[in-house]
């Protein structure tokens, strides 16, 4: 008696076939878990997409509805400074933003390491006060402030935005303080014991252990003053050569409302060195947001 088995349908099937379509499996299951996070991202990137490809555009081309430029206009990002003087606003810009960042760290360590590791009276009220200062809108105090930096013919300049953060950041000084309430008093209190003082403690021993809060501080500012249009607004006045990119970006969408490719080449110019700047600096700017609570 003879017997005939028969294969069945899988095992005609390709070895190599089953695990491509394992993979595939898996591929669809990794897409279902992550679709909100997939579609965050798509909605995030799409702006800029768009900005970006519109940049490269003819100027009939982007006022129809296609999206891919047929012809690749890298030229526009040279127009755009010979139509505006953007070189003279990215140094306003620059200089904004690095002696503000500077000023502000300069000012509001001191501040914060006082209010987290001295014990002295009115410690409490003091760091009250400083809470109190971020509830306060920057639009309340905007009259009496100009009407003081006009004594002292300033106004005009950048000079009334950046000669103030010598006086510290309510913010910065709170997100420092968290951070430094945080560090074991075992270090001081060593560094004490060796002889050091207060500024060479903070120096030798704090501000090495607070880089992350240090760098998340420093970033935030920088952010601010770069994208910063209020103050530039107030104090720069009507006169370009103080103008910052925000204000003359502004400027610039206005006269070239029609031409969108120059417009937001100007816009990719803007936001190009936040972006470049948080992306090297990203995991130490996460870290020391995570490290001094804020959510």
């Amino acid at each position: 008696m003879t017997l005939t088995l028969t294969p069945s349908p899988t095992a005609r099937r390709p070895a190599a076939a089953r695990p491509r379509g394992r993979r595939g499996r898996l591929t669809l299951q990794w897409i279902a878990t992550h679709a909100l996070a997939i579609a965050l991202t798509i909605m995030f990137l799409g702006p800029l997409v768009f900005i970006a490809l519109t940049a490269l555009m003819t100027d009939h081309q982007a006022l129809t509805s296609q999206l891919w430029p047929r012809q690749w206009q890298w030229g526009n990002f040279a127009e755009i400074f010979e139509k505006a003087p953007l070189l003279t606003w990215i140094g306003n810009t620059l200089l904004y933003s690095l002696l503000g960042t500077a000023f502000t760290l300069v000012s509001s360590i001191p501040v914060a390491y006082a209010l987290a590791r001295l014990r002295f009276r009115g410690r409490r009220l003091a760091f009250l006060l400083v809470i109190t200062t971020m509830m306060l809108p920057p639009q309340v105090v905007a009259v009496p402030v100009y009407l003081i930096w006009a004594r002292f013919h300033l106004t005009g300049t950048l000079w009334p935005l950046i000669l103030p953060m010598l006086l510290g950041d309510a913010f910065s000084i709170f997100l420092l303080r968290q951070f430094l309430v945080t560090i074991p008093k075992e270090y001081s209190d060593a560094a004490r014991v060796d002889g050091c003082g207060e500024f060479r403690t903070l120096m030798r021993v704090i501000l090495p252990m607070a880089r992350p809060a240090i760098a998340a501080v420093a970033l935030f500012q920088f952010f601010y003053c770069w994208n910063d249009y209020y103050g530039p607004l107030l104090y720069a006045g009507t006169d370009t050569a103080h103008w910052t990119l925000s204000l003359g970006l502004a400027s610039f969408r206005a006269v070239h409302r029609v031409q969108w490719n120059l417009t937001m080449a100007a816009t990719l110019l803007a936001m190009a060195p936040v972006i470049i700047v948080f992306f090297f600096a990203q995991k130490a700017f996460i870290e020391g947001v995570k490290l001094t609570g804020v959510k």
